[in-house]
């Protein structure tokens, strides 16, 4: 495909086709999705609709191949580029500096300056160019027109009249140069584009790499190693510390605590005993266990979440960029008014043909697309630009074109919002004891733990140099906490389950109140009464309050959403000033949630996860946090490399001041047209005798190029 228009073009295609139902095109990722009744057609059929366009297409291949064959299409762009700058480049050098009309004339004159110029413009023209003509051809055969049309037409008018000129009419005028530049433009946005792309499946690669590619299975009282493919429902596999689950399932014999923070988000690992669910992918942090297959193959979590990256990635239409809109009326137009400006001088008036011609050229030549093909990529190279040196790394134009659109901010919490582990934030002691002694039992006994919050307590008793004291009998008690002697003194450290017989009315006070803030609290006890109490959170970002007053100053609606319970997100949605919540919504839910408010309106998601990659695809503009997983940040259409939650407005001003560049761009492109076409077609001529020739023309082109890059690079000078 050569541009946006190109998808419309096979989706007609393949919806007139018989027992098509859908057929979704995605430019971006070069595929196509196809609901069909298959009793009607089938792949073959659906293939030579497309083939019947003028295009080519294959069965989409696996990902290992799709990869290869994205990294040749780079490689070969890159090539063509590099060949068509090494004969443009010196072409206008020539062209600007050693010829008598040049621009920047140095006094020298290069011998047959005009015939150096014809060797170096005709492979660009005719080699690189190939791939123009070819989309012209296409668009001419579906009855349509594009941006190839406009630069096939517009470079062939420059190229052919100079031809017609040099080696014809022998004459020194020519714009060999022209052609070869505007090509050598275009081909440099092409490579850009290619690599953009590239990107796209780069998320769906590392989600598979995160599934084991083995599993340990109980079968017949032996143990055996096999592939993850050969694992059936109702197989009873066994994990060890360290490994990864295979599959998903349910713990049959066991206890365990399990990082699920590659698949939810959350960064306190997750005690599992019998009963519990586990999911393919985690990993197990400490105990073995067995448990039994209840999903295997695509059923599984991670497979699920796969393929809603891929659903949303295919649903996404393409912008239609607004050059490819104009083009469908301009070009046409353009070549008839070039037609008719021919036929009124030469028949009309009875002017001589190399007359008639001339202004007919000057039509074509002035409506030569190079400001309008310009017009939108470098504001946003600028753009792009700005946002990598402020830490906002932009996959793209699509990105920056949607995200000025943005209604609704959905912030993901843990590692979005929070900093994505669990610290201590305060101690609190009751009775005879200080929280100096509360903090030194704890730790104490937390050394000899395993648990996943013992990391949070050690580390604050570190920061707080506190001196360990020797326990012994230490035991942990699943699912409840532990408990060892000290000095003679039985102490116990652990949840609500294990110290209930201690607990009293303004224990039970203090616990609701710090649960309330959505902080998880282990308790500390003697064996007669509750001594203090610690409170562990996974905190705020100091940057997080800011950001979403400026996200609302700008008009955006923010949301926060988690796998957390209500108490707990709302607490955490009131310190960052989000008054929307979405709480407790699995993994799977969440691009969910992103659809019900994208009927709204355009909705931006932040998340860092794993579990966030749906949610960041499904959306109209996914952000990334830097910090965050791989699949996250390749799943993103922008990145916050400083993982600053203020970059998400300052993200969204650079959009805005893009987007604003662009169409003060189209305005000036669309401006010399309008004002040169009928100057250049000879309209004051009677009146006036003024005629614009082909060389003011290509002058007036060049003008109309050199104001909208300038305008594009005003974009560095602004704050964001």
């Amino acid at each position: 495909m050569h541009c946006a228009s190109c998808a419309s073009i096979i989706t007609r295609a393949l919806t007139k086709t018989g027992g098509v139902e859908k057929a979704v095109v995605n430019y971006s990722t070069e595929k196509v999705s196809v609901d069909f009744d298959d009793k009607l057609t089938n792949e073959d059929e659906l293939i030579k609709a497309i083939k019947s366009k003028g295009y080519t297409a294959a069965v989409a291949q696996d990902a290992a191949a799709e990869k290869a064959k994205r990294l040749n299409e780079i490689k070969e762009l890159k090539k063509i580029f590099l060949i068509s700058f090494s004969l443009a480049f010196p072409a206008l050098v020539i062209g600007m500096a050693f010829m008598k009309d040049g621009l920047l004339n140095f006094g020298y004159e290069l011998p047959f300056a005009n015939y150096i110029l014809f060797i170096l413009a005709t492979p660009v023209q005719f080699y690189v160019g190939w791939r123009f003509y070819k989309g012209t051809f296409s668009a001419l055969k579906n009855k349509s027109a594009n941006m190839d049309s406009l630069i096939a037409i517009g470079t062939s008018a420059a190229y052919f009249y100079s031809i017609y000129s040099v080696f014809i009419a022998g004459k020194e005028l020519q714009y060999f140069e022209v052609s070869a530049v505007l090509i050598t433009f275009v081909m440099l946005g092409k490579w850009l584009e290619a690599r953009a792309k590239g990107k796209m499946s780069e998320a769906i690669e590392k989600l598979v790499s995160l599934a084991p590619k083995t599993a340990l299975v109980l079968r017949n009282g032996k143990e055996s190693k096999i592939s993850v493919d050969d694992v059936i429902k109702g197989d009873v596999i066994i994990v060890k510390p360290g490994e990864k689950i295979p599959v998903d399932g349910i713990i049959i014999d066991g206890v365990s605590s399990v990082d699920e923070s590659m698949v939810t988000g959350e960064s306190i690992p997750v005690d599992k005993n019998k009963g519990s669910f586990v999911i393919g992918g985690t990993i197990n942090k400490h105990g073995t266990f067995r448990f039994k297959a209840t999903k295997v193959g695509a059923e599984t979590t991670l497979s699920h979440i796969i393929k809603l990256i891929e659903d949303a990635q295919a649903r996404k239409a393409p912008i239609q960029r607004f050059a490819d809109a104009v083009s469908s009326y301009f070009v046409p137009i353009v070549i008839v008014l070039a037609v008719i400006t021919f036929l009124v001088w030469y028949y009309g008036f009875g002017k001589d043909f190399t007359f008639a011609m001339i202004t007919a050229v000057s039509v074509l030549v002035i409506a030569c697309p190079c400001a309008l093909g310009l017009a939108t990529p470098t504001a946003i190279l600028v753009g792009t630009g700005m946002g990598a040196k402020n830490g906002i790394l932009i996959k793209g134009g699509d990105a920056l074109e949607t995200a000025h659109k943005v209604n609704y901010i959905i912030f993901d919490k843990t590692g979005t919002i929070t900093i994505g582990r669990p610290e201590v934030t305060e101690v609190v002691s009751f009775g005879s004891a200080n929280e100096k002694n509360v903090l030194q039992i704890a730790a104490s006994l937390e050394k000899s733990s395993e648990h996943a919050l013992a990391d949070a307590v050690l580390k604050y008793a570190k920061k707080k140099k506190i001196l360990l004291l020797k326990v012994s009998n230490f035991s942990a008690v699943p699912g409840k906490g532990i408990f060892g002697t000290i000095s003679g003194k039985k102490f116990y450290l652990g949840n609500q389950k294990l110290l209930s017989k201690q607990k009293s009315a303004k224990i039970s006070q203090a616990l609701a109140k710090l649960e309330n803030d959505g902080k998880t609290v282990v308790m500390l006890a003697d064996e007669r009464i509750v001594l203090g109490m610690i409170a562990i959170a996974d905190t705020i970002k100091e940057s997080a309050p800011e950001a979403v007053k400026k996200l609302q100053d700008l008009g955006l609606k923010t949301y926060m959403i988690t796998g957390d319970n209500k108490r707990a997100a709302l607490a955490i949605a009131k310190q960052a000033g989000i008054e929307n919540v979405f709480a407790e919504v699995m993994p799977n839910e969440k691009s969910d949630y992103v659809k019900k408010l994208q009927r709204k309106g355009k909705v931006a998601m932040i998340g860092d996860g794993v579990n966030d990659a749906p949610a960041l695809a499904q959306a109209d503009i996914g952000i990334a946090m830097g910090s965050g997983t791989d699949v996250a940040i390749e799943t993103g259409n922008i990145v916050l490399m400083r993982n600053d939650l203020l970059d998400v407005p300052r993200a969204l001003r650079l959009s805005r001041l893009t987007m604003s560049k662009i169409k003060q761009n189209m305005f000036w492109a669309l401006f010399y047209n309008m004002l040169g076409i009928p100057v250049a077609a000879g309209v004051f001529y009677p009146f006036t005798g003024m005629l614009l020739s082909p060389m003011i023309a290509g002058g007036a082109m060049a003008l109309s190029s050199v104001s909208v890059v300038s305008n594009s690079l005003l974009l560095k000078y602004k704050k964001l």
